[in-house]
């Protein structure tokens, strides 16, 4: 029995090294996958019928969107699994809307938009301090 036990523990521990070593391998492969296969998760003929007004807002929103998503993988990544948990959570969701944003641009450049300039700000009315009771002002 003794026997048994001492060759039962060097396999385990060697069972154990080599799962964890997969699943080191497969996680590595996942991080690279999110750059390369960003848009793998949208639609790539949803902006094919959009006008260059819907497209710029939309590319706002995307935008918005996605920097809204860093913030808070990054506010996530602080805690003490927080790695784990912004994988988890958000980047599915990120990657989304990185594909998203691309598919938007490439209709944005087929349909040769470009950006509206920022609206003018209103003009300003000249403001007159006023001058007190115009009455007592005139002579008698």
């Amino acid at each position: 029995m003794n026997v048994r036990t001492a060759f039962y523990h060097p396999l385990v521990r060697a069972a154990n090294l080599a799962v964890l070593l997969a699943i080191g391998i497969a996680l590595n492969g996942c991080a690279d996958m999110s750059d390369s296969m960003s848009t793998a998760f949208a639609d790539p003929a949803k902006y094919q019928l959009y006008d260059c007004k819907q497209l710029e807002a939309e590319r706002k929103n995307l935008a918005n969107r996605s920097a809204e998503l860093q913030g808070l993988m990054a506010k996530a990544e602080t805690g003490v699994a927080g790695p784990v948990v912004a994988e988890l959570a958000y980047r599915n969701e990120y990657v989304a809307v990185r594909g998203q944003a691309k598919f938007a641009e490439q209709a944005w450049e087929a349909n040769k938009c470009a950006s509206a300039p920022p609206p003018a700000a209103p003009p300003v009315p000249p403001v007159f301090a006023p001058q007190g009771n115009p009455k007592a002002q005139r002579p008698r």
